[in-house]
């Protein structure tokens, strides 16, 4: 799936990826105060990968306000163009209150309420990636759920998706559940966290894979799948696992310098690296593949919660990306 090489045997075009789903303003609210992050789970992928090195499109919903031109500078400032749905409701944003011990989440009205349009420039975008992306969609709205799986064609072979479900967000919990089960089954990857399996399914992240797996074995009419789904589950410190085929693989928290400040974009990043190295090496296909995979994920991982905010990290040791720093 990595990008062709051009002609003369020129170095290959970056990966292009189109990704779906939210951009928003993350308030961060802690005894030193409040603070303002741009984010959004589709957004920080997004900007993951262009930092990365891949071409990128991001297909989310923004305001015509203030927070709708911060949203749109920090995406040109990372070279990620942005494909808008206009919102009456200006710009989603998230609240994370962290004054109590456990942190809080509270959306606004718009993000609530969140709609994306796929008209001509969204299905050219979608059309043109060598992968897309989906994260934090509502899967529980049934009109935009058919007009994502109508969009995207040959799901199978270049489809990414995220449930990323929000409490704050779910308008139908068993309607979200069941939308996103429709589209995970016809992906080529889905992530999966151990908090959205307790929110989704009431039940742990193996019971979660066993769901997605099983659907993904019988959602085949066509029998167009021609392999099986991979799944990638995520269980915070206990680190992230890929059960694909026959493969099971999992790699732990990796360790580096400095402390944990902020765990907020960790699957984000974790997303990110799978989904670049995918585009670049396509779909890994045994376990020393995944673990190579998997490693780089959690390294970037743990790179970014050394920092405030969600923003992507690579360390040094990374390897090709690491010119840019830590």
């Amino acid at each position: 799936m990595t990008g062709a090489t051009t002609p003369g045997g020129a170095r290959p075009r970056a990966t292009r990826v189109t990704v779906i789903g939210d951009a928003l303003i993350d308030e961060l609210r802690d005894l030193l105060g409040a603070r303002e992050f741009v984010g959004g789970a589709a957004l920080n992928v997004a900007v993951g990968l262009s930092l990365l090195g891949d071409d990128v499109t991001l297909v989310a919903m923004v305001g015509d306000d203030e927070p709708g031109r911060r949203i749109r500078a920090y995406l040109a400032d990372y070279g990620v163009r942005l494909v808008a749905t206009p919102s009456p409701l200006g710009t989603s944003r998230a609240i994370s209150d962290r004054r109590d011990g456990e942190p809080r989440y509270e959306f606004n009205e718009a993000a609530r309420r969140r709609r994306l349009d796929f008209d001509d420039r969204a299905r050219s975008a979608i059309a043109g990636a060598d992968l897309v992306v989906v994260s934090c969609f509502p899967f529980d709205d049934a009109q935009q759920l058919d007009a994502l799986v109508e969009a995207i064609d040959e799901p199978e072979r270049r489809l990414v998706v995220d449930g990323n479900p929000r409490e704050g967000m779910l308008r139908d919990r068993a309607a979200f559940l069941a939308g996103f089960v429709r589209v995970a089954a016809r992906a080529l990857l889905v992530k999966v966290g151990d908090e959205d399996a307790a929110l989704l399914l009431g039940d742990g992240l193996d019971a979660f894979v066993a769901r997605l797996r099983g659907a993904a074995s019988v959602d085949t009419p066509d029998a167009s799948r021609t392999r099986p789904l991979a799944v990638l589950a995520t269980a915070g410190r206990e680190g992230a696992s890929v059960h694909h085929g026959g493969v099971h693989v999992h790699v732990g928290i990796a360790s580096l310098p400095g402390p944990v400040i902020d765990t907020m974009g960790a699957g984000d990043a974790t997303l990110s690296a799978v989904a670049h190295h995918i585009g670049h090496g396509g779909l890994p296909v045994d376990e020393a593949s995944w673990s190579v995979a998997l490693d780089a994920a959690m390294t970037i991982a743990a790179a970014t919660v050394r920092h405030e905010g969600a923003l992507l990290r690579v360390p040094h040791l990374v390897g090709p990306a690491d010119a840019l720093g830590s």
